[in-house]
């Protein structure tokens, strides 16, 4: 009898394993010469269940561990050591992490720095790689290779790869396609290195300007993140469903689920004080969008407990939710420290040991970084504390990921190749393209941008970050990366440009730097005296200012903090502003920044203000380019802008009930979601449904017109939105459904056809049930959520 997919993995996550013997795979491959977990050619399940029924208990639980500081223990210098291995793993090594960076060697107790200092170079990376792999095919019992992951948030976090501008600024470009293109370049580039798992994406919804996390968010809109989502997990694996990874791919992890962007305070792991009906109509949608659309093969839960419970333990949002409601089948891996934490942060178990059972329970598979806690399994297990059911599950589950990479066949990097195509002509234009596309003009007093070369004159370029180029969190040394002035002088060589510093931000450069310091008061006031004599002596202003990696950043440990309270600008960047606006001249403000430019006294004084958020590698020739009028900013907001934290939490998608107002302060935004200026003009036409009435199982259909109705080609993203009303639940005043960036020439008029899908349209009504309902819906198209007409259809039970 065939042995299917299915009912071998129902057979090992029920601890089964003496039912999957080799006699019962399908004949073909139980002839075979050699183990059947050898045979590339036999089923995934049934080569899990081989080798599974051949593996010791202590085989087991290492391959549900990780290494990362251990990494020391299996390397002489930096070089893997054989036998130094076999020595400190004597039943091998299920997952090490981060191989490219030098966390184990001696004297670095860091891997996060902005120095080359931290990580090996590419040829290292491979070489301890491959001989890991060497090692753990031909010299350990079964030869069982070893997952190895990396992070790549935008852009693969190792030396000369690839830096994307940071996730919030592609968010912004609201162009899934780019997504799509960006995540497959920086997949093929870990992949040339031996690496087929990365940590990312990022898919949380964020509503907290606090948080220092942020910046490596897709933003608040639940629609938008999903889908960009989507595109990401396609770009980095592959589209559609599959068994096996392609060449040139990687295993992507989802993370965090969840609530991890709405933290208490805005504070970094701190509880989600969260219904499950706001997890169920917010929070989960893009973690649901992935898993029903792509072959996603990793989750990761949040830090964050909800409702009292831990993420790292909760049996109903991994198991009931993401397992059996959704039908994931891949593995869980935890977040770093997120299973011992069970126990020394959250104070739910009462040893590592506890909490090693409480996350197994939960369907964590893998423990990151270190496996600190799973390393308790074996005598657990022995004395018959902790279920071995629990432990072949976990085991199973990571063996399948194994097999599905291909690792059994090819577990190697690939130097030569990966030489070829890291950070080669290619990737770096789709970093500028990235770049171009993510840069969202705020505001245009007066036209002030672009800059007329003929009348700008000298241009006094000022500010902390007009000569370093902001990667943001989660990057590494890249093989070339450009400032803002080194992109002026480069995109025009014949201008007059003079420099001048203004202010420092903090005292170091260095974000693994755990206690950060603001820069000295009284030398930035001279320095602010000097930009001034600088810019007195020019006709044009260009300031860059706002946040560096230390200002903004993840508060992984409470002596290393990255959440703040005051979202507005640090330091004296705000006195440095004033002295300059004062000298009445044009004052150009470009923003580079993690978090959204909560900056009421810049915006007042400021006469244009292109936010840049952390471009990458290529920002500093996008950024000169969109100045100079080369290229023409069409990016949007993908979070409301708020006027100060009192506001926070501030979404646009809020109940009716919410927004009354405040004493002695303004209740809007400083910016609304979908907000982006352009050096030209558009006129977008109301929604013009494809009928009026439609059923419950239909798509409602409408056509949107968009005009260019300047002077100069220009993009525009065209934003679909519903208002549901009269149904048994609350619903948001606005809801994103739709969108499309579209490049129109002067006078150019373009149709663009939205669907709303049933699915789109359900609600979870008074019973938790998950229904679409009867009623009336409003459908509104602009160029942002407070710029839209709109137009009236109605669901009826009987179209």
């Amino acid at each position: 009898m065939s042995l299917t997919r299915r009912s071998a993995l129902a057979m090992l996550t029920t601890g089964s394993l003496s039912a999957l013997a080799v006699a019962q795979a399908p004949a073909a491959f139980a002839q075979g010469s050699g183990p059947l977990y050898k045979r590339a050619d036999a089923p995934i399940a049934a080569r899990v269940a081989d080798l599974m029924a051949r593996m010791t208990l202590e085989e087991k639980v290492a391959q549900i561990r990780t290494a990362w500081a251990a990494k020391g223990d299996m390397i002489d210098g930096l070089a893997f050591d054989p036998a130094r291995a076999s020595k400190a793993f004597p039943h091998g090594i299920g997952h090490v992490t981060r191989p490219s960076d030098k966390r184990g060697v001696p004297g670095v107790s860091e891997a996060s720095g902005g120095t080359a200092a931290n990580w090996r170079t590419p040829q290292q990376t491979v070489e301890f790689i491959n001989a890991l792999q060497r090692w753990a095919i031909e010299d350990t019992r079964l030869g069982i290779p070893v997952l190895l992951h990396e992070e790549s948030l935008h852009g693969y976090m190792a030396t000369e790869a690839t830096m994307f501008p940071q996730a919030i600024a592609l968010a912004g470009t609201f162009d899934p396609d780019l997504m799509r293109r960006v995540q497959s370049v920086t997949a093929r580039e870990v992949r040339s290195r031996g690496v087929p798992l990365v940590l990312s994406p990022v898919v949380d919804i964020v509503r907290d300007p606090r948080w220092g996390r942020i910046e490596e968010t897709w933003g608040e809109d639940p629609y938008l993140v999903g889908e960009m989502g989507v595109a990401a997990v396609e770009g980095l694996q592959g589209a559609g469903k599959f068994e096996k990874l392609a060449d040139g791919k990687v295993f992507a992890t989802l993370k965090h689920m969840t609530g991890h962007g709405q933290p208490e305070a805005g504070n970094n792991i701190s509880p989600a004080q969260l219904s499950e009906r706001e997890l169920r109509e917010n929070f989960f949608p893009p973690f649901r969008e992935v898993v029903k659309r792509t072959s996603i093969r990793s989750v990761m839960p949040s830090y964050n407990e909800i409702d009292g419970i831990p993420s790292h333990a909760n049996t109903w949002l991994l198991g009931d939710i993401l397992r059996g409601e959704w039908g994931f089948d891949g593995v869980i891996v935890s977040d770093y420290g997120g299973v011992h934490e069970l126990a020394t942060l959250h104070k739910v178990a009462d040893d590592l040991e506890d909490a090693a059972r409480q996350a197994l329970r939960a369907g964590v598979d893998s423990e990151l970084p270190e496996g600190m806690a799973y390393a308790t399994l074996v005598d657990a297990v022995e004395a018959g504390r902790i279920p071995v059911e629990l432990v072949n599950r976990a085991c199973a589950r990571m063996l399948t990921m194994k097999f599905r990479a291909g690792l059994f066949e090819n577990p190697y990097g690939d130097f030569e190749l990966s030489q070829r195509i890291t950070g080669n002509r290619e990737a770096r234009a789709l970093a500028l393209e990235a770049a171009r596309k993510s840069l969202c003009l705020l505001t245009n007093k007066n036209g002030a941008l672009p800059l007329d070369r003929s009348t700008m004159g000298r241009v006094a370029v000022i500010g902390p970050n007009q000569a370093i180029a902001r990667l943001g969190g989660y990057s590494s040394v890249p093989k070339q990366r450009i400032s803002l002035i080194e992109g002026l002088r480069q995109i025009a060589p014949d201008a007059d440009f003079v420099t001048a510093q203004g202010v420092f931000i903090t005292t170091s450069e260095d974000r693994s730097q755990d206690l950060i310091y603001l820069a000295d008061r009284a030398e930035n006031l001279r320095l602010i005296q000097e930009a001034v004599e600088v810019a007195r002596g020019a006709d044009t202003i260009v300031l860059a200012i706002g946040d560096t990696e230390q200002t903004s950043r993840e508060g992984f440990a409470s002596d290393h903090l990255g959440d703040r309270t005051d979202i507005d600008i640090v330091g004296e960047q705000n006195e440095l502003v004033d002295a300059l606006a004062a000298l009445g001249k044009p004052l150009i403000v470009t923003a580079y920044n993690g978090r959204p430019p909560s900056w009421p006294n810049v915006i007042e004084k400021a006469d244009a203000i292109l936010e840049c958020w952390y471009p990458g590698q290529e920002g500093g020739i996008a950024v000169a380019e969109a100045l100079l009028g080369r290229i023409n900013p069409g990016a949007k907001m993908p979070v409301t802008v708020v006027r100060n934290a009192g506001q926070v939490p501030y979404f646009y998608n809020h109940k009716p009930s919410a927004r009354r107002g405040y004493l002695f302060d303004d209740k809007g935004p400083l910016f609304p979601f979908g907000h982006g200026l352009s050096y030209t003009s558009f006129a977008i036409s109301e929604p013009r449904p494809g009928k009026r009435r439609f059923g419950l199982a239909e798509p409602i259909t409408a056509a949107v017109d968009v005009t260019n109705t300047g002077s100069v080609a220009g993009d525009e993203v065209v934003q679909l939105y519903i208002t549901r009303t009269d149904v048994s639940v609350t619903r948001p005043v606005l809801e994103l459904k739709g969108f499309e960036r579209v490049t129109l020439q002067p006078g150019e008029t373009r149709t663009l056809t939205f669907a709303v899908t049933p699915d789109q349209l359900t609600i979870w009504n008074r019973a938790m049930e998950e229904v679409n309902e009867p009623g009336p819906v409003k459908l509104s198209a602009g160029g942002s959520s407070a710029d839209l007409k709109s137009t009236d259809v109605e669901i009826v039970s009987n179209a």
